[in-house]
Formats: C-alpha cells, structure tokens, sequence
C-alpha cells in the first residue's frame, strides 16, 4: 500500500432590532398591533468568511504548532490507517440526508487540528468532538488521551453508485489539501488551496485551512456546499467548495485571496501528482510493473484554443516548465493509459484514477502554466506539480478572487478537439548504439478523425526545437491503434536542454493537439 505526502471562529449575530411607536401630545394613540416587525435573522454566507480572512490578513501570522500526545505524533502510516471513524456515528446518517460526513483524526502526519462547524437554518455551531467517535484498532491508546483533541479534516459520502451505499467522494485532510472522485474512480492526484513559492530554491510555505462550515443539505440535494478559511505566514483567503457528485464529479471554487506578505510564486488551482516511471523513460527502474504512475501528462488549451500536451517524466534533476498565456480555457493532469495492461498493479490500480481538469470562470488574464517534475525515489512522495502562475507581481496588501470547476474525470473526449497523443516514448536513435547521444522519440496519435484518413494520406509532421538538430522525421498510420505514428531524432548540439514541439497536419488542416516536451541531458 503506497502513501504519498501531500499534506477562530467569528460568530456573526444577527441583531434584533425593535422599533417603538412614538406618541406625541395631543396625537391619537397607535394601536398596539402597529409594532414594527423584526427583520429575519442573517443567515450565515460566504461573506462571512470573506470578511474573517480580510481581517486575519492585517495580523501577525499565529502559527498554532503542534501540541499533540507524544502517542498520536510517533504514529505510523500503517498505525494511523487503523483508526477508523465510527460509520455509525456519520453526520446526518439518522436524518436520512443524500450526504453524510465521517471526521479524520489526528495523528501521523495530520498534526494540525481544524475547527469544524455545521450550518443549518443559517446558523453556525461547532462540532463537538469526542474520542468515542473512532476506532482505535490495533493501536494501544493510553487512558489520558485528552478528550478536547479535535479533528484532522473530513470526508463527504454520497451514493455515487447505488442508493444503497455511501461511497467516499471528497477528502479534505491536510494542509489545504482535498480529493474527490467520481463514479468508478479510485482517490489519485490531489487538489489545494494555494501553492506559495512551489519549486523555488528555499522552504516552501504550505498555507492551510483551519476551519471549515458545513452545509446542511436538505433531502433532495444533489451538491454539498464546504466554506473554508485558509491562512498561512503570506496569505489569507476565504473558499467556498460546491462539490456535485457524479460519473465526474465537480467542484466549482470561489475563492478570496488577500495578501499578507510579499509573495514570489503564487500558484493558483495547483494540483499535486506522483510520477514515478512510465512508458517515456529516461531512467531505470527496477520494477515488475510496466508504468507506475497517477497522471501522465499535462494538457493545457490556450485562450486562442491550441491544445497543448505535455508528458510527465520522473527526471534526473529538477525540471520546470512554462506556458505562457492570456486568460486559458482550462489546463490540468490527466491519466490518459486507462489499460490494466501497462500497469499490473491489482492494489494501487492507477488504471482508475482520475484525471482532474481546472476550467477557470471568468478572466484570469496574463501569466503562465507552470509544471513541475521533482525526482524521486519512491512512488509514495507526489512529485508533480501544476498550477497557473499570474503575471502580476504579488505585494502585500493585495486582493485577488479566483473562481474556477476542477472536473474529476476517466475521459471527456471534447477536451481533446483533434487528435490526442495516447503514448510517447523515448530509446537510443542513430544506428541503434546504446551509446548514441541521438535520442528517437516516437509518438502514438489516434483520434476519429485520424482513423478515417487513409494510408496513404499526405499527413506531415512539424516538429521544431530549441537547440540541437531534428532528423529522420516519419509519420505512418498504425494499423494496431488504427491512429497515427510519427519518430524523430534528436541530434543534440551545444546545449544540454531543448524544447521539443511537434503536430500533425493534413495539407493547411491541424490534425493533433501540439506535443511538447524539454529534453535535458541525464545527469
């Protein structure tokens, strides 16, 4: 079993206000029926939590530490698996909602406890916790166990395949980590908050959400509704998280971000993945399974409409790409090889995760795509991340409002609008020496549209580079994928990094979406 390292309450009081007739001299008096009538009580919103994250903006940042039980903090991967909350004692269970919620504990790595409240007829009111709620298994609890110790985060339940059967949906645990899944999708690739100075050569700042407001949903309700007030040493912001269940789930994020401090990099809708080997190798791995992985590309559409894919590697060194752009349509990490085949792994099934796709609402602007590929060791740490980088130079002071739906996904085909690359692959080239410093790069296309040409259509390759010198270009059909395959050499020449782009077209017709990838001499 892999596990990957991801990871004050304002009570708004609606006042009564009561109005009294006034009588003066010699004027008839008002009957008492006259009254003014009191005004509805406020109902608890997302302004609430905006206007909480802008005061907490002009404090001093109160990091809370950690002030768990030496018990809970020495806890295990495995030890910490073993405390289950109560299913039982789920939230809302005996109301018979569509939605109930099970509460993480603490331990492990979830060293931070977050307030939870519940909001129902608009009011607010906190979650009482108690250790009675979980499960301890195996692990040897001792008897002073404090009875105030509080939650991790939480879990959203939903009948996502039968009525019967509430699967999880959505996890929010760690940081401001969260997940969802859909309809036959197994947890993969996680979501957050913001991502501060992510891939910068100093500590990365990790902001976090410490509480959270839950909406109660009635007995026709198809979405869940999740606030949450996130802080951290440079930042503040207020998130409201409509999640629908579904075959793909969404969550549509409205967020406000005010700025504490300077920020460097801030990264806006990140998404964290693990890439650990695959079908585009530039290293060994001594491993039984064919490709290991929870996303294997990113796929970016510009605001012109190019279609941009970009394979994930596990590199040598540290690897950063950009993507620079005007208000994108949408840009995310998707798992497109959904064969058991290429996987083999019956525990982990990496065939069944889910691609996530961040679709922006409204006008972003100027700024770029970053991705970030980390080398790693272990299929347990995540080691990518991708997230829109504003061009806007981030100061103290500042607000910013991002909304935005994260679709959680197996495949939508109108993501791709022509040809999509299926598998990239990269071997010696030249006369097959393994000692050859020319590198082949063969591509897989496939798509409807490829599938009805014929095979002795006049399909081109444009393929360009950086650096160095591109050579022995052949595109054909594949007649075992019924796509396209197009190989290429590179010839590197002066410069140990080159960035490769490449498509297919059919006379002044595109046929693919642009393949992209930097190349770096393996050190």
């Amino acid at each position: 079993m892999k596990f990957r390292i991801t990871i004050n309450l304002i009570l708004v009081v609606g006042f009564v206000c009561w109005s009294f007739p006034i009588v003066s001299a010699g004027a008839p008096s008002v009957p008492e029926t006259t009254l003014a009538i009191t005004p509805p009580p406020k109902r608890f919103n997302f302004a609430d939590v905006r206007r909480r994250a802008e005061m907490l903006a002009t404090q001093p940042f109160q990091d809370p530490g950690n002030n768990l039980p030496e018990f809970l903090m020495r806890l295990d991967y495995d030890q910490y698996r073993d405390i289950r909350f109560k299913a039982e004692k789920s939230l809302w269970r005996d109301a018979g909602l569509p939605f109930e919620i099970q509460f993480a504990p603490l331990g492990f790595l979830f060293n931070r406890p977050v307030s939870i409240n519940i909001i129902a007829d608009g009011e607010s009111k906190p979650v009482e916790y108690g250790n009675d709620l979980f499960d301890y298994g195996h692990n040897q609890v001792p008897d002073n166990l404090p009875k105030d110790l509080g939650f991790a985060g939480f879990k959203v339940l939903y009948p996502l395949h039968t009525d019967s059967y509430y699967d999880e949906v959505a996890v929010f645990l760690g940081a401001s980590y969260f997940r969802a899944v859909g309809q036959s999708q197994n947890y993969g690739l996680s979501a957050r908050g913001l991502a501060i100075d992510t891939g910068l050569p100093k500590t990365e700042e990790f902001p976090y959400f410490h509480e959270f407001w839950l909406e109660k949903p009635n007995k026709d309700s198809t979405e869940m509704i999740v606030y949450a007030l996130l802080d951290s040493q440079s930042v503040t912001g207020a998130y409201r998280f409509v999640i629908k269940p579904g075959i793909a789930t969404q969550i549509d994020v409205k967020s406000s971000i005010f700025i504490r401090n300077k920020v460097q990099k801030f990264g806006v809708a990140p998404l964290t993945s693990m890439f650990f080997h695959g079908a585009l190798k530039e290293r060994f791995f001594d491993d039984f399974r064919p490709q290991v992985h929870d996303s294997d590309g990113l796929l970016l559409v510009t605001g012109k409409g190019e279609s941009i894919w970009r394979p994930l590697n596990n590199p040598t060194r540290l690897r950063i790409s950009a993507y620079q752009d005007n208000n994108p349509r949408g840009f995310g990490l998707l798992q497109r090889d959904r064969s058991f085949d290429n996987y083999q792994d019956l525990e982990a099934h990496y065939q069944a995760r889910p691609s996530v796709w961040v679709e922006p609402q409204g006008e972003w602007g100027k700024g770029w795509v970053q991705l970030i590929e980390i080398p790693s060791e272990a299929e347990r740490y995540d080691n990518i991340a991708a997230f829109w980088v504003p061009e806007k130079q981030v100061e103290a002071g500042q607000q910013f409002e991002f909304n935005y739906r994260l679709s959680f996904f197996i495949d939508i085909p109108s993501l791709a609008s022509g040809g999509r690359t299926l598998a990239s692959r990269i071997g010696a080239g030249g006369a097959g020496d393994l000692n050859s410093a020319i590198r082949r790069f063969v591509l897989e296309f496939s798509g409807e549209a490829l599938a009805k040409l014929a095979d002795e259509a006049p399909v081109e390759a444009v393929v360009s580079t950086s650096s160095g010198q591109i050579q022995n270009v052949v595109v054909h059909k594949n007649p075992y994928s019924n796509g396209w395959r197009l190989s290429f050499e590179l010839l590197p020449q002066g410069s140990d990094l080159s960035e490769l782009r490449c498509f297919l077209k059919l006379n002044n017709d595109v046929l693919t979406e642009t393949w992209s990838y930097q190349w770096t001499v393996a050190k």
